[in-house]
């Protein structure tokens, strides 16, 4: 007992009833009194004891999460527009000078795989509002029965189809899985102001996206082209970012896309005359498809065109392959010029938050490292854009490495011509996703085809098998890369006698990352497609059951 305890409470008296005998009927009564009370602690005590011991209710219990299946679904890639002037934009009067071009093409390519059986899903092209236009391939008549052996695979494949508006490839699931599915649109025009060649891949939606190297300088339209292919309607809103810092711009928020519509937004009119602005994307609702249609014009003469499209989002690791460099001193050459300071390769960082991020650049050629003359090491600003000129180093195909212990996007832009007075051409070449297995994708016919595989560190081995326009999936061919070097593959007119119109790529080994580069032949056009991500295939996600 403590030694802070006080005294003991005195006795309370005993009441007695009238007639009651004081003889040892009243000592018995406290003697029963007292083990009665000794009974009922004792049973609560039981009670208590006993309940500790029990199984607590089942509603109660915390429950592991849980890993359930999610039905396959149908998949869709949706397939950017061609290029068009803005509106408001003149005919011209004088044939010479107009801005619409006479020799613009545009076209769709498409390839729809099949399951290890050879099973081509049910496929299609439809408007953005679901309307039919054409068939890929027919559903298939009898569930596919998987064979013993190794896979065999087909495709569906579309080829040089005329496009005209946002197209959308869907793809029923097929052996319980997604479809695995790719497209691109691809432009080009020898003439007028949207002169030059640019093309990007369909796009599976998404709810968030980030879209670098806009351009609303003088000279400059970059027009933000946003499609919702899905039943729900989108809210989008847009976080702006320049190379002073974040943009406030009233009307960038709550911009509401109706299913199966697009709208498009001047960004000139949100963030005006802004020689570096990075756009990030998120939809609330339904998931969208977005690309920044961007062109230059000097004067009058076009300084080429370009399909912005979403790369990976902000890490503190960054890869992009598909550089392709150009002479360094006629490069030079040209920037010097008034009005050709962006016509050289360059790489652009934009840091969303709020601490600087400093960057180590790195480029990887076919025959290992170069060195940046200024030094690798980059303090990009927090909230802001930063660009590094990929200057001084040797012609050449290159991967670009940055990493950082801040998070950040990134995207580097390829430049083609080097006189000021003929017109000239870029491209942008997004933060690539590192490849796994079975990453399919579309190469359009005719100009100069290639692939460009980029291992920042280690060693992997990239295998890639080409897809011709007859649906015929040939012998696969791989490439050991070392790490710190970029692999660039040439694309083949046709192989076994059909025209190539798509890849299916793997990687294994360390981490690679890989691109299609896209060219004119001796004519200045160039446009850089990174490989997507793969089909999603058997997918399962967390459950937790509770109140």
């Amino acid at each position: 007992m403590s030694d802070n305890q006080g005294p003991a409470p005195e006795p309370r008296p005993t009441l007695r009833k009238r007639g009651q005998r004081k003889s040892g009927h009243n000592n018995k009564a406290v003697v029963l009194g007292a083990l009665s009370a000794a009974l009922l602690l004792a049973a609560g005590a039981g009670m208590v004891s006993a309940a500790s011991t029990l199984p607590s209710p089942s509603g109660s219990k915390t429950l592991a999460p849980a890993l359930a299946d999610v039905p396959a679904g149908r998949t869709a890639a949706v397939c950017p527009a061609p290029l068009r002037l803005p509106e408001g934009a003149g005919t011209g009067t004088d044939s010479q000078f107009s801005p619409v071009s006479r020799s613009a093409k545009s076209f769709l390519d498409a390839v729809v795989l099949s399951d290890s059986a050879g099973s081509v899903p049910g496929s299609n092209l439809a408007s953005l509002g679901g309307a039919p236009i054409a068939d890929v391939a027919k559903p298939p008549t009898a569930s596919p029965t998987p064979t013993p052996g190794p896979p065999v695979l087909n495709a569906g494949v579309v080829a040089q189809r005329p496009a005209g508006d946002v197209t959308v490839v869907g793809a029923d699931p097929i052996s319980g899985q997604n479809a695995a599915v790719a497209g691109l649109m691809s432009y080009t025009a020898g003439d007028g102001d949207l002169r030059g060649l640019a093309a990007a891949p369909c796009q599976q939606p998404l709810n968030d996206a980030w879209l670098l190297g806009a351009n609303t300088a003088l000279g400059r339209t970059a027009v933000l082209n946003i499609s919702n292919p899905s039943g729900t309607p989108a809210t989008v809103s847009l976080e702006l970012f320049g190379a002073h810092g974040r943009i406030q711009a009233p009307d960038s928020r709550g911009l509401l896309v109706s299913p199966g519509a697009s709208r498009s937004i001047n960004l000139a009119g949100l963030a005006p005359n802004e020689g570096q602005l990075s756009v990030h994307l998120r939809s609330s609702g339904g998931p969208v498809a977005s690309t920044i249609q961007q062109s230059v014009l000097r004067g009058l003469t076009a300084g080429g065109v370009e399909l912005i499209t979403p790369g990976a989002g902000a890490a503190d690791s960054q890869v992009m392959t598909g550089v392709d460099v150009q002479d360094p001193a006629a490069v030079k050459a040209l920037a010097d010029k008034p009005g050709f300071a962006d016509a050289v390769p360059a790489l652009q960082i934009t840091v969303p938050g709020p601490v600087d991020a400093v960057v180590d650049v790195r480029l990887y050629g076919p025959n290992g490292q170069r060195a940046l003359p200024d030094g690798g090491a980059v303090t990009a600003k927090a909230g802001s854009v930063t660009e590094v000129p990929l200057k001084g180093i040797p012609a050449g195909m290159y991967t670009v490495s940055a990493t950082s212990d801040v998070s950040f996007a990134a995207s580097s832009r390829v430049t083609r011509g080097l006189k000021a007075e003929e017109p000239v051409d870029f491209a942008w070449s997004p933060a690539a996703v590192r490849l796994g297995s079975q990453h399919v994708m579309a190469v359009p016919q005719g100009g100069t085809r290639f692939l460009s595989f980029g291992v920042p560190t280690g060693r992997a081995t990239v295998t890639y098998t080409p897809v011709t326009s007859d649906g015929k999936v040939h012998k696969a061919q791989s490439v050991d890369i070392a790490g710190g070097t970029t692999a660039v593959i040439g694309v083949p007119d046709k192989s076994d006698g059909a025209p190539v119109s798509g890849y299916i790529v793997s990687a294994a080994g360390d981490p690679a990352y890989g691109a299609l580069v896209l060219g004119l032949g001796d004519q200045p056009g160039i446009s850089v497609l990174a490989i997507q991500n793969g089909a999603a295939g058997h997918e399962k996600v967390q459950v937790t059951v509770g109140y």
